[in-house]
């Protein structure tokens, strides 16, 4: 499985980015079974913002009302659409299956005031 993120960028608070990851050598089951957003922070462990399974989306309670959650079956993409950007966002972004526990290489995200 091969997971790449992009889509990240520098923007000022308030602003909104969306994130794509692209999934390959994946089958589709296992693509909508769960795939997920994860962020690290400089000097902060890696965290989880949202996951969307074949039935829910589930998202951290800091990005809940500010960030979605979606894909595209047919094109094995997961996407993130970040709304409100807060500094407290600034991170690099990583894409996950979690049934194949495979990670994308990232995408940083920068939020300045």
């Amino acid at each position: 499985v091969q997971l790449q993120a992009s889509g990240g960028g520098s923007v000022q608070v308030g602003g909104s980015l969306r994130l794509s990851c692209a999934a390959s050598g994946i089958i589709l089951s296992v693509f909508r079974t769960s795939m997920g957003w994860y962020r690290q922070a400089p000097g902060k462990e890696r965290e989880f913002v949202a996951e969307i399974t074949d039935t829910n989306r589930n998202y951290a309670d800091f990005v809940k009302g500010r960030f979605i959650i979606s894909r595209d079956n047919t094109k094995r993409r997961v996407y993130l659409q970040m709304n409100g950007l807060k500094p407290e966002d600034t991170a690099v972004y990583y894409c996950r299956s979690t049934v194949m526990d495979s990670w994308g290489q990232g995408t940083l995200v920068t939020v300045s005031s």
